[in-house]
C-alpha cells in the first residue's frame, strides 16, 4: 500500500490491484467541539466513529448497488475500518453535492431572508467547490461549466444522481422513524461514468429523529441495531 492523501477524516492509500483503500478516522467536521456536517474543519474526535460511519456506509452502498445505482465500492474490512473502493478522478479539486430536504445549516444562514428553519426544500441540490481557504463556495452549473469543471450534461447526470440517490438513502432512514434534513455527497469519473464515491454515513447527513437531531454514532445504532 501506498499512502497517497491525509483527510479529513480519512487516509487515502493506492493498491497494488489499481484499487484504492480509504481507512475511515475516528474525527468528524464542526467547530468548538459541535458536530457539523457542513464544516470544512475537523471539530471534534468521537472513539468508534471510524468503524461505526464505515458500517454505515456499507450498508448503504449494498442498498444502492441492489438498486443498480453505479458506486466506487467493492468491499469493506470493519475490523480495520477500511473500505477497498475503485479508482475515480474528481471533478476540478473536487465537489461536493448538497441534496436539501430541510431548510437548515448553511442554507438556512445564507437565505434566511427567504426561508424559515425546517421549510420543505423537495430535494433541492446544490454543489460546493471543496475549497477550505475559501470556505467551499457553492457555484452554479454556468460557473461549473464555463470554469470547465463539468460539461453541461454531466451536471444533469449529476443531479439526476443525487435526487434518486438521497430519495433512496431518506426512505431507509424513514424505516427507523428518522427524517433526512440534507446530506453532502461526491462524485468522480471512472472509465467515463459519474459515480458515486466517498461515503454515506451520519458524519455527511443531517438526521432528525422525534425533533431532535440524530449523532452520527447513534444512528448508526438505530439503523443496524448495534
Amino acid at each position: 500500500m501506498k499512502h497517497v492523501y491525509e483527510g479529513k477524516t480519512k487516509a487515502v492509500f493506492a493498491l497494488e490491484s489499481g484499487n484504492y483503500l480509504l481507512k475511515f478516522k475516528d474525527d468528524a467536521t464542526g467547530t468548538n467541539g459541535v458536530f457539523d456536517p457542513g464544516a470544512n474543519t475537523v471539530g471534534l474526535s468521537i472513539e468508534g466513529l471510524g468503524k461505526g460511519g464505515l458500517r454505515l456506509s456499507t450498508h448503504f452502498f449494498e442498498l444502492l448497488q441492489a438498486n443498480g445505482i453505479k458506486t466506487h465500492y467493492v468491499k469493506s474490512d470493519i475490523e480495520s475500518a477500511s473500505m477497498e473502493v475503485l479508482p475515480a478522478t474528481a471533478f476540478g479539486n473536487g465537489l461536493e453535492v448538497v441534496c436539501r430536504f430541510k431548510a437548515v445549516g448553511s442554507f438556512l444562514r445564507r437565505y434566511g431572508q427567504y426561508v424559515s428553519e425546517g421549510q420543505d426544500l423537495e430535494a433541492f441540490v446544490e454543489v460546493t467547490l471543496k475549497d477550505d481557504e475559501r470556505e467551499d463556495p457553492p457555484i452554479t452549473k454556468d460557473a461549473l461549466v464555463v470554469l470547465s469543471i463539468l460539461a453541461d450534461e454531466e451536471y444533469e447526470s449529476l443531479k439526476v444522481q443525487t435526487q434518486k440517490i438521497c430519495r433512496m438513502v431518506k426512505r431507509e432512514l424513514a424505516k427507523y422513524g428518522c427524517e433526512l434534513y440534507d446530506i453532502k455527497l461526491e462524485f468522480g469519473r471512472n472509465n467515463g461514468q459519474i459515480i458515486l464515491i466517498d461515503e454515506i454515513s451520519g458524519g455527511n447527513m443531517r438526521v432528525y429523529k422525534d425533533g431532535k437531531i440524530v449523532a452520527p454514532l447513534e444512528l448508526v445504532k438505530i439503523v443496524l441495531g448495534r
